[in-house]
C-alpha cells in the first residue's frame, strides 16, 4: 500500500508520547501566554497593528511575486534600510521567513569546498541549511570555541563557523566573542543566527552581534527572524553590502520565493520604529525572563538560568513534559513543550517565554501554577 510506511512511524510515535497535534488557538484566548516568542509584547501593539492594515491597503495583501520580479517594493527596501541601520550592518535582505533566510544565509555562503562549522545545538533551519550547502559539515561540541578553532585547523579554504546566538531550547547564549576569534585565527567568517537575541540583548535590544562588538564587521553575518521581538513574520541576513549583494543573486530562498506581504513588513517596520522610541522594553525582556527563572528555582524546580527570554523547565520524560504542559493549559497557562527529537540532548522541558509586557501579578501566578502541576 502506498505510504504504509507512514503508519507505522505513526504508532511508533505514539509509542514514544512523540505525537504532535495542531490546536488552533481563538483570536480572545483566556490564557496566560508564555508560550509565544512575543518577547516585546508588540505582536497585538495598535501601532503594530495598524502598520500591517496601512500596508495592507497600499500595498495590497500578497507581494504578487518574488522579490526580483513584482516582490520588492518601496516599503520591503525601507525596512531593510531601518532594519541596518538598527542592527548596525552595512546591509540587509528580507525574506518571507527566518528559516528562509538561515537557508538563504548557510548555501549561499558555503559552497562546494568550503568548510562549514556547526555548533551540536543549533536550530533545525541552520541545520538544514548545512544539509543542502554543498560545502562539507562538520559538528562540534555545543558552546565551544576549542572544538571550532580544531575543526577550522583542518581545512585550508574557504570556512564559515555557524551558531545561533542564543540557543532556542535552553536560552542560553552562544561565545560569540570566542567564536569570532576563532574565524579570524583561520580567516573564516562567521554566521551567527539572532532570531532570539535581536529586540532583547544588546543596546536597546540591537542584537547580540552588537551587544558582542561585532555589529557591521566584514567577516560577520547576522540572520533573524521578523516574528518574534518584533510581533511580525518574516526574517532577515543583516552583513556587508558584498555579502547581501551574493545573496540577491545567489540564494534560491531569494530569487524562486514570493516577497513578504506587505503587511509583514509593515508591522515589523513599525515595531522596529517602536522599539526605537521604547529601547527599555529589552532590558525589560531579560528582567522578567531572570525574575521567572528566580521563581522557578526557589520553588524547588530545575530551571537553566536565561541569558535573554528563554527560560527552559526540564521534565522528567516527554510524556510527563505533555502531560504537565497539558495541565498547566488547563489551569490558564500557556507554555511550551520541548521534546525529542526538537532537543538534541533528549531532555524534555518545559519552555517559557519571558514576556516584556508581563506584571508581577502574572508572573507569580504563571511560578504558581507550573509549581502546583509539576509532575
Amino acid at each position: 500500500m502506498a505510504f504504509g510506511w507512514i503508519d507505522e512511524q505513526a504508532e511508533a510515535r505514539r509509542r514514544a508520547g512523540l505525537v504532535r497535534t495542531l490546536r488552533p488557538r481563538p483570536a480572545d484566548s483566556p490564557l496566560l501566554d508564555l508560550a509565544s516568542n512575543d518577547y516585546l509584547g508588540l505582536a497585538h501593539h495598535p501601532e503594530v497593528i495598524e502598520g500591517a492594515a496601512a500596508a495592507a491597503r497600499t500595498w495590497g495583501g500578497g507581494a504578487t511575486g518574488s522579490r526580483l520580479v513584482t516582490g520588492t517594493t518601496e516599503l520591503h527596501s525601507e525596512l531593510e534600510r531601518e532594519l541596518a541601520d538598527f542592527c548596525g550592518f552595512e546591509a540587509a535582505l528580507v525574506f518571507s521567513s527566518g528559516y528562509a533566510a538561515n537557508l538563504a544565509a548557510v548555501t549561499a555562503l558555503g559552497p562546494h569546498g568550503s568548510l562549514i562549522v556547526s555548533d551540536a545545538g543549533n536550530h533545525a533551519s541552520l541545520i538544514d541549511g548545512c544539509r543542502l550547502a554543498r560545502g562539507a559539515t562538520q559538528v562540534v561540541g555545543h558552546a565551544d570555541p576549542e572544538a571550532v578553532d580544531k575543526a577550522l585547523g583542518t581545512h585550508g579554504g574557504e570556512a564559515i563557523v555557524v551558531s545561533d546566538t542564543v540557543f532556542s531550547v535552553d536560552g542560553d547564549a552562544a561565545p560569540l566573542a570566542a567564536l569570532a576569534e576563532a574565524c579570524r585565527a583561520h580567516g573564516a567568517g562567521l554566521v551567527v543566527d539572532d532570531a532570539h537575541g535581536l529586540g532583547v540583548l544588546g543596546d536597546g535590544g540591537r542584537g547580540a552581534a552588537h551587544a558582542a562588538g561585532l555589529a557591521g564587521a566584514a567577516d560577520v553575518v547576522v540572520t533573524a527572524t521578523l516574528s518574534k521581538s518584533l510581533g511580525s513574520q518574516g526574517g532577515v541576513v543583516l552583513g556587508p553590502a558584498r555579502v547581501i549583494a551574493h545573496l540577491v543573486n545567489a540564494a534560491r530562498t531569494f530569487i524562486f520565493d514570493t516577497g513578504l506581504a506587505p503587511a509583514a513588513a509593515g508591522a515589523a517596520l513599525a515595531a522596529l520604529r517602536l522599539l526605537r522610541r521604547e529601547p527599555a522594553r529589552a532590558e525589560r525582556a531579560r528582567a522578567v525572563a531572570a525574575e521567572l527563572h528566580a521563581r522557578l528555582t526557589a520553588a524547588g524546580l530545575e530551571a537553566v538560568r536565561p541569558d535573554a527570554a528563554v527560560v527552559s523547565v526540564r521534565a522528567p520524560s516527554p510524556e510527563q513534559a505533555v502531560r504537565w504542559a497539558a495541565d498547566c493549559r488547563t489551569a490558564g497557562l500557556a507554555v511550551g513543550c520541548f521534546r525529542p527529537p526538537s532537543v538534541p540532548d533528549g531532555i524534555s522541558r518545559l519552555r517559557l517565554t519571558a514576556r516584556a509586557d508581563l506584571s508581577g501579578a502574572e508572573i507569580e501566578r504563571a511560578v504558581r501554577v507550573i509549581g502546583e502541576t509539576r509532575p
